[in-house]
C-alpha cells in the first residue's frame, strides 16, 4: 500500500526543468538560468526576482545583498502575496563562522489597538473587520528588516541593491495569469481607488499578457534606497499616516517612528544527524517544526516506505499534538511567556509520544494542549502561559497562495532563508495613494476572540491576543539544515497554517528518503493542524489503498487541490548547489 510514484507533480517538474531559457530583462547575453551551480543560488517564487537575486550575485553580491535585491523584487511582481507594507522572517547562516542569527521583521499591533477592536457592542465579532481595509492593518516592517540585515552582512552599496526592484517598477511586467486571477478574487482591492488605479483598466481586472507599471512604487522605492528611514520618519512614512487617518485605520507617525526589527534566538534542534534551525517565536513555525521532528523520533520512516500508511499515519498524528500546543502555548515572547524549551525537549516528545496509538487516529476533541505544569517542570522552573480554554473550530481552512519565500546561498557559504507577507491576498486591500504600497492585513493573525478562528481556521486564546505594539503569531518557517560544519539545505514556504507541514514534508523527503531536492518539492503533501478535524490531501496524490487504510485507521480525509510554493536549494556532498522552485507555482531556481 505505497504510494504511486508518478504524479501530475512530477510530470510539470520535468517539464518546468527543461524550461529554463527566458529572455532577461535586463537583456543580459546569457539567456539561461541553470538551476545547478557552485558559486552561487536563487530561489524564489518568480522568475524575474530570481533573475535580480541572481544578478546581484553576479555583481560580487553575497547571499544577503541578493536576497534583499530578490525580496524586494518579489514586492514588485507579486504584490498580492508579500511587499514593503508588510513584513516577516528571516534566517541567517553566516559563512564564516557557522553561526544562525534570527531576524523578526514582522507587523506589529499599533498603539491604538485593543483586545475588543474587533468585537460589536455585544461582544460579537464584526465580519470581516480584520481582513478588509484599514483598520486590518497592522505596522509595516519589511523595509526595516532588510535594511537592518544589510547594514549588518550585505557587502554592496543599499542603493544598488535596491535598484533591480526600481526598474521592474519602472519598466513594468507582464500580468501573468496567477496575478490576474489574484486581482479579480479581492473584490475590496477594486474599491479602494489608488488600488483600482494600478491594477485594473477601468475597474475590470488586469489581463494576462497587459503590462504592469507601478510608478508611484517606483518612486517609493526610488526614495527608500535613498534613505530606508524615509518609509517610517519621511515623506512615505507621513503619507501612510495621512491615509490612515482619512479612512479610519489605526497606524500613526508615532508608531511608524518607533518600529524596529528584531534580532532573536533561533530555535535549532537535532533530527538524526543533522542540525535544524528555525525561526522562534512569535512565529510558531520552528517550535512546531523541531516538535514535530522529534514525535517522528528515529523511527524508521525509509524502511517502512515512502507515504506508507504507517509512516503517513504517525505524521498526522503528530501534526495534532503540535498544533494543539500552538493554539494555546504560542505568542509574542515579549508579552507572553513561551515554554520553547519545554516544547522543543526530546522528552517532552517522548511523553506526548505515548499518545499515539499506531493503528488508531484520534479524534481532535481527545488531543489537549501540553499540561501547562509538565510545560513549567521541563522548562527547569520557567512558567510558561497558564492560559488553557476549550477551543472550538468555527469554517474550514483556508488555502492560500499568499506569503512568499526566497532562499539565496553564496559562495561562502552564508545562506539565507526569508519569508514574508501582506498576509491573505493584496492584504487589506488598500494602496496608499501617490505611494504604491499594497498595505498587510496581519491584524487577523491575532486571536480577535478567544476559539474563534481566524482566516486559516486556526484558533487560539489569550497567549496571542491583541495589545499595542504586539506581534501576531506567525506560521512562517524558514530553514536552515547542517550537518556538521557544512551547509546542507535551506527551505521554505509561504500557505498560512500549511507552511509548518509543508516545510516538514520537504525535510523529511530530502533527509529521510534521500530524493533530490525538485522532486522533495513537488511530492504530493498532506496536512493536519488539529482544528477543524479533518486530513487534507492532496487530490490524486495519494493512490487508493493508501487513503482506504488511513480512513479504516478513522482519519477524516478531505482531498483537494494543491496547496503551498515551496522553494529550497540543497548542498549535494560534492558541494553542487542544487535549487528548485515549486511546480505549483510559478517560481524559478538560478544560479552558477
Amino acid at each position: 500500500m505505497t504510494f504511486l510514484p508518478l504524479t501530475k507533480h512530477f510530470s510539470i517538474t520535468l517539464i518546468l526543468c527543461s524550461l529554463s531559457v527566458l529572455l532577461p530583462l535586463n537583456q543580459r547575453s546569457q539567456a539561461t538560468f541553470p538551476d545547478r551551480g557552485k558559486r552561487g543560488m536563487v530561489t524564489s517564487a518568480h522568475p524575474a526576482a530570481s533573475e535580480a537575486g541572481l544578478t546581484i550575485l553576479q555583481k560580487g553580491g553575497n547571499a544577503i545583498d541578493a536576497a534583499v535585491a530578490t525580496a524586494l523584487g518579489i514586492s514588485v511582481v507579486e504584490p498580492f502575496s508579500a511587499g514593503i507594507g508588510g513584513g516577516g522572517f528571516l534566517l541567517l547562516r553566516v559563512g564564516k563562522t557557522g553561526e544562525i542569527r534570527a531576524l523578526d521583521f514582522r507587523e506589529r499591533a499599533p498603539l491604538k489597538a485593543t483586545p475588543d477592536l474587533y468585537l460589536d457592542a455585544q461582544g460579537k465579532v464584526r465580519p470581516n473587520a480584520s481582513v478588509d481595509g484599514y483598520l486590518a492593518v497592522a505596522v509595516p516592517g519589511t523595509i526595516a528588516g532588510l535594511y537592518e540585515v544589510h547594514q549588518h552582512y550585505g557587502n554592496l552599496a543599499w542603493q544598488e541593491v535596491v535598484a533591480p526592484s526600481i526598474r521592474l517598477a519602472k519598466e513594468g511586467i507582464p500580468v501573468s495569469t496567477r496575478l490576474s486571477t489574484a486581482i479579480a478574487r479581492q473584490k475590496t482591492l477594486r474599491q479602494n481607488r489608488a488600488a483600482r488605479q494600478i491594477f485594473t483598466r477601468n475597474g475590470h481586472p488586469l489581463q494576462p499578457g497587459e503590462l504592469l507599471v507601478q510608478k508611484d512604487l517606483a518612486q517609493t522605492l526610488q526614495a527608500v534606497a535613498q534613505n530606508p528611514q524615509s518609509f517610517y520618519t519621511g515623506t512615505v512614512g507621513a503619507a501612510i499616516a495621512r491615509d490612515m487617518a482619512t479612512n479610519g485605520g489605526l497606524i500613526t507617525l508615532e508608531d511608524l517612528k518607533r518600529y524596529r526589527p528584531i534580532w532573536r534566538e533561533p530555535v535549532c534542534g537535532s533530527f538524526r544527524i543533522y542540525q535544524i534551525c528555525s525561526m522562534p517565536p512569535p512565529s510558531s513555525g520552528g517550535v512546531h517544526l523541531l516538535q514535530m521532528l522529534n514525535l517522528i523520533g528515529d523511527m524508521d520512516l525509509k524502511r517502512m516506505g515512502w507515504h506508507h500508511p504507517d509512516a503517513l499515519h504517525w505524521i498526522v498524528e503528530g501534526m495534532k499534538i503540535a498544533y494543539a500546543d500552538r493554539a494555546t502555548h504560542l505568542g509574542d515572547p515579549d508579552f507572553v511567556q513561551v515554554p520553547v524549551k519545554a516544547l522543543i525537549s526530546p522528552a517532552y516528545a517522548q511523553l506526548r509520544r505515548q499518545e499515539i496509538h499506531p493503528q488508531k487516529a484520534r479524534p481532535a476533541s481527545l488531543v489537549k494542549p501540553g499540561d501547562p505544569a509538565l510545560l513549567q517542570t521541563l522548562s527547569n522552573g520557567r512558567i510558561g502561559t497558564k492560559f488553557t480554554a476549550s477551543m472550538r473550530s468555527q469554517g474550514g481552512t483556508r488555502v492560500s497562495a499568499d506569503t512568499s519565500h526566497l532562499n539565496v546561498v553564496d559562495a561562502a557559504g552564508n545562506a539565507v532563508s526569508l519569508t514574508f507577507t501582506v498576509n491573505l491576498g493584496f492584504g487589506a486591500g488598500v494602496v496608499v495613494p501617490g505611494t504604491g504600497i499594497v498595505l498587510n492585513n496581519e491584524m487577523d493573525d491575532f486571536v480577535v476572540a478567544p476559539g474563534v478562528p481566524n482566516a486559516f481556521g486556526l484558533v487560539g486564546g489569550d497567549a496571542n491576543a491583541i495589545a499595542p505594539g504586539k506581534t501576531p503569531l506567525s506560521s512562517m518557517t524558514p530553514t536552515i539544515v547542517t550537518e556538521g560544519d557544512n551547509l546542507r539545505l535551506v527551505v521554505g514556504a509561504p500557505g498560512g497554517s500549511t507552511i509548518i507541514t509543508t516545510v516538514l514534508q520537504v525535510i523529511l523527503n530530502v533527509l529521510v528518503y534521500e530524493m533530490d531536492i525538485r522532486r522533495a518539492i513537488a511530492a504530493p503533501r498532506l496536512h493536519h493542524q488539529w482544528l477543524p478535524d479533518r486530513l487534507r490531501m492532496e487530490q490524486w496524490g495519494f493512490d487508493r489503498l493508501t487513503l482506504a487504510d488511513l480512513r479504516r485507521r478513522g482519519h477524516l480525509i478531505q482531498e483537494g487541490g494543491t496547496w503551498g510554493n515551496a522553494n529550497g536549494i540543497n548542498r549535494t556532498p560534492d558541494g553542487w548547489l542544487e535549487g528548485a522552485a515549486d511546480p505549483r507555482g510559478e517560481g524559478s531556481a538560478y544560479g552558477f
